[in-house]
């Protein structure tokens, strides 16, 4: 029996293990979704099937939106329960109250197309889908929402993984500018946050 070629055995073990880290990445906010995007796209921007990166953009999208349906499912259930359930308590750990309250007054400003945002702003997706959980939002209006969400969540870390791939001619190297890349997209606003509330009080200065 003939050997796959090296790309064709890329591809049959990189999108599903891509499906897989993104759902996964979905219900259990703690992988570094964007990051996996971003390398998968690089390693895409490197191979001769011309249709990769769109392969990847697809995979990715549908595994998002399979991912923050589902936890929206289960978030359901526990808003509807007398005793909540695990799913809505790890949602509310993971939701500062602070970020929660500022997500509930665009949802009432915006609707369902905050959702949007709260993919790309990082940080943004759990406080969001907390509050239309709150709100009762029907699972078909979030569902209308989160899927422009998805597509473009996909298509921003795609793209940063098309520039990490463009840069260098070896592909691990453009999968460590893209991550790199998106620990600072992601990060940066946390230690913004961090450096601005640790600032002392300008009008309580020392005399």
């Amino acid at each position: 029996m003939a050997q796959l070629p090296p790309e064709s055995t890329q591809q049959a073990v990189g999108y599903p293990s891509l499906f897989l880290l993104v759902t996964l990445g979905a219900l259990v906010p703690v992988v570094p979704t964007g990051a996996v995007v971003s390398s998968a796209a690089v390693v895409a921007f490197h191979q001769t099937d011309p249709l990769a990166l769109l392969y990847v953009f697809a995979v990715a999208s549908l595994a998002a939106f399979l991912g923050d349906v589902s936890l929206y499912w289960l978030g359901q259930r526990g808003v509807r329960s007398r005793n909540g359930s695990r799913w809505l308590a790890e949602l509310q750990s993971r939701a500062a109250p602070e970020r929660l309250a500022l997500a509930q007054e665009k949802l009432d400003e915006h609707g369902v197309a905050v959702l949007v945002l709260s993919r790309l702003v990082p940080a943004g997706r759990i406080p969001v889908m907390l509050a239309c959980l709150l709100a009762r939002m029907p699972l078909r209006s979030f569902v209308r929402g989160d899927v422009p969400a998805c597509l473009a969540w996909a298509a921003t870390y795609g793209l940063i993984g098309i520039l990490g791939g463009s840069l260098f001619d070896e592909p691990w190297q453009g999968v460590v500018l893209a991550v790199g890349l998106t620990i600072v997209v992601s990060g940066a606003p946390a230690l913004w946050r961090r450096l601005r509330h640790g600032r002392p009080d300008s009008a309580g200065g020392t005399a």
